[in-house]
């Protein structure tokens, strides 16, 4: 059994970014503390279900980076396994709505920095910017 230890004894400072519409922010904690985003399709009893569950659970939610930093890629690691066969296909770049940019790029640096993602530069698949 693995034990994470996370210390919820005092509520995170998180940075709530905006969200699409069919998404939006729920709290666990008084005075909007623990955030989660949920479907803003639920309604008010499904949403109340859902945060009883999550409060429940509240220990084991990694509300920064720094909890989820140094879990072991052999508990967790997600990969995607290609047939030898299949030639990578030539796309442009997707573009991104500009107010989303900084927050993407913010994102992508923090999980860099964690270790949690790693950049592969010298890849056939990774599309030319």
């Amino acid at each position: 059994m693995i034990e994470m230890a996370f210390s919820i004894s005092e509520a995170p400072q998180v940075e709530l970014k905006p969200l699409p519409s069919n998404l939006k922010y729920a709290f666990l904690g008084d005075n909007e503390t623990y955030p989660v985003v949920v479907s803003s399709l639920l309604d008010d009893d499904e949403l109340e279900k859902l945060l009883n569950v999550l409060k429940k659970f509240k220990s084991s939610i990694g509300w920064t980076i720094q909890d989820i930093k140094g879990i072991s890629p052999a508990l967790c690691m997600h990969r995607i396994d290609l047939e030898d066969n299949h030639k990578p296909v030539i796309e442009g770049q997707r573009r991104l709505n500009p107010n989303l940019q900084d927050v993407v790029k913010k994102e992508i640096t923090k999980l860099l920095d964690a270790g949690i993602i790693y950049s592969i530069p010298h890849s056939k698949w990774v599309s030319p910017i």
